[in-house]
Parts: structure tokens; sequence; C-alpha cells
């Protein structure tokens, strides 16, 4: 890991570079796109770009794992570089674009801090920084190696689904008929891409939200503010042709549970409910007999996607306990207002799966661990940039 030199710099060094990252982020980037413009019309997202969220996670994992480095130096935090590896492979990065990157950064760091940037310290964070590379670089290799693809490919849209006024199911198969549809893992998502009026192709991810050995994929999508979102709901139909990645994504039911005796919980609130439904469709086929709890909160039960589909799954389960909040017209057997596990039995060695808007997750973590779940056992998906990582 990280040379004791290179330890002891880092360390000196952290809290000035930590100080600046929101900055040395942002100049990165705006080096980056006017060195490679088609950067940011193809691969990443603008959205996110133009609020501000990439450069936020980008700096909180970047801090993450310096420090981590320094303070752990016998071991790497392998579960935030999947996460960032996963979200990789779904988009196509190549090894050679890590050179790019690191040719920007570095000038970034330059730039804002200047002198304080000696031979050493320059030399002790390119340490780091090639850490981090070659590590998401391997895990990526694999990634590409497992699922028998890089890149995206066409996939025909054979049905769309109004699930509410405004989520979208959209069902695809291989548009060669001659391709086979690969399985999936229950909570992983797939890459889509799409090209834009202007010209931009643009790439969004989402949860795949039918049962895993479908002979066809299907994703769920809310229309947002997104470009993507608003594009697919739009003007993307039956028989239409999307560019879609293979599935990927490191929110998965562990493989001991599946079928096991270790409780579940699965939270979810609003579009968040999309991987808890495979979830659910996969601990139903492979027999799951163990307790599980289902949690949900949404605006109404109109505002409810695959709210059908939520409650038939779970009621396949011999041992599930389904809970539902709704903000306004609750109905019977049902709650009104926020998630609030007040009240909820949670089973002594509960593993958790959580999905949905960040003050949402953070409630709930909060609630779990105060009812004896270990921290270990709970497990998020943040739909877009990783803010929670960046604010912690």
């Amino acid at each position: 890991m990280l040379s004791e030199p290179s330890a002891a710099t880092v360390r000196a060094s952290l809290p000035a570079a930590g100080a600046a990252i929101e900055e040395i982020t942002e100049r990165f980037y705006a080096r980056l796109f006017a060195a490679r413009p088609d950067l940011l019309k193809n691969l990443f997202n603008r959205g996110n770009q133009a609020a501000g969220s990439q450069r936020q996670a980008l700096a909180g994992s970047i801090a993450a794992f310096a420090t981590h480095l320094v303070d752990h130096p016998d071991r790497r935090p392998d579960a935030m570089l999947a996460r960032i590896a996963h979200k990789h492979a779904s988009l196509g990065v190549a090894s050679e674009q890590y050179d790019v990157v690191r040719e920007h950064l570095f000038a970034a760091i330059v730039e804002v801090l200047g002198e304080a940037v000696t031979p050493e310290v320059a030399a002790a964070w390119d340490e780091v920084y090639w850490l981090m590379a070659n590590a998401l670089i391997a895990i990526e290799k694999r990634l590409y190696e497992e699922s028998g693809a890089a890149g995206l490919r066409p996939w025909e849209v054979v049905e769309r689904v109004a699930e509410t006024a405004d989520v979208t199911t959209f069902r695809v198969r291989p548009a060669d008929s001659g391709t086979a549809v690969r399985g999936f893992r229950a909570g992983q998502y797939v890459s889509v891409g799409v090209t834009l009026p202007d010209g931009a192709r643009q790439i969004r991810q989402y949860s795949l939200s039918g049962a895993p050995g479908e002979s066809v994929r299907q994703f769920s999508v809310k229309r947002v503010h997104g470009e993507v979102s608003r594009h697919l709901h739009a003007h993307v139909g039956e028989g239409d042709v999307l560019e879609i990645s293979e599935p990927y994504g490191d929110l998965v039911l562990d493989d001991t549970t599946q079928g096991g005796d270790r409780p579940l919980l699965l939270a979810s609130a609003g579009i968040g409910v999309t991987p808890m439904v495979a979830m659910l469709a996969a601990l139903a086929a492979d027999g799951h007999d163990a307790p599980v709890t289902v949690v949900h909160g949404d605006r109404s039960p109109a505002d409810h996607a695959l709210r059908a589909d939520h409650g038939t799954y779970a009621a396949k389960l011999p041992d599930a306990a389904v809970h539902l909040f709704y903000e306004r017209d609750a109905e019977p057997g049902t709650r009104t207002g926020l998630v609030d596990l007040t009240g909820i039995e949670v089973t002594p060695g509960t593993r958790a799966y959580l999905c949905g808007p960040l003050p949402f997750m953070r409630a709930v973590r909060t609630q779990l661990i105060d009812k004896g779940v270990a921290p270990a056992d709970i497990h998020y998906e943040v739909f877009g940039p990783d803010l929670w990582l960046a604010q912690t």
C-alpha cells in the first residue's frame, strides 16, 4: 500500500488539500472539459456537472481514499472502490482515461495549492492517485470479463408500461435476436444511453426492476428535471432502440441470505423502490423463508411505482411484514406521514438494504442502529453521485 515516506507527506498535506478539494475538483473538470469537450458531451452527466454534485462526489471519494490510506495503511477501502468501479464499468470507462484524468487533476492541484506542492508532495499524491486508479482499473477489468462486454449495445423496447403519472417501465431485449439475455443480481442497474436533440450522447443509470432470469429486462424511469428521463418519457416507445450496458452495481443480496436464514429489511422511498422489487422477486423465487421486513414511503398510493409487484412478491414470502407510509391519501392498513421505524420489530441479525433520498436513508440508518443493527449490515444505493460519501 502507501509507502511510509508518502504516508507521512500525505498526512501532513491532507488538511490543506482537504480544505481546497472542492476548488481543486472544480478546476479539474474545467480543465478536462476544455481539453476534451467530447467527454462532457458523450460521457459525463451534464446535469450533475451543472449542479456541482459530481464535483462534490469526486472530492469526497478522493478525500476518503487518502484518509483511509494514512489511517489504515495495511488495507484498501474495497467497498468504496467497488462502488466507483461498478459505475465506471457501466459507463464503459477505459484504463487509458485514467492518464487523462491524472494530467488535469494534478494541474488543478498545482493551480490551487501553488508552492505548497513541493516535489515530495507531488510524488506522494501521485502515489495515492495511482493506488486508487490501478485498483479501479483492476476491478473494472474483472467486471468487464464477468459481464462479457464493455460499453453499451443496442436493445429494442418491446413494451412501455405507465406505472404512475411520472414513472414508466421500459421492457427491452437485445436488438440482435441471436444475443442471449444474461442474468443479473437483484439490485443491480444498467446504463442507458440516448442521443439528445443537440447531438449529445448522454448516459444515465436505472435499476433493473424486474425479476432476475426473465427473457427480457426492465427498468423503471421517473420523469424528473434531467435530460435523459424527460427524453425517455417523451420520445421512446415500443420498437425504438436504446443503447444499454450489461448489469452492474454492488447493492445486491448477499449470497448467504438468499434461501438462507438471515433476516432482511428492505427499506425504500419514492423511485428507490425499483431495486427492492427485484430483490423481493429473487427472494420469492429462491424460497427465502427467514423474516423479511418491507418498508416503503411515498407521497401517496397513486405515486407508489410498482406497487402491485411490491405487494405480490412480498406476499409470496412465508414470513414477510409490509409497512407502507404515505404523506397523503393513506389507505387502511397503511400509515400517514414519513417512514418511521418506531414500533416496527427488527429481528436481531438483520441485514438491511436502503434506497431513496439521502435524508430518508440517513434517518432509517440511524433508527436501525438504535435498534441494534450493526452498521456493517446496513447497505445503501444512491441514485446519482454519492453525496453521502462526500458529506461524511
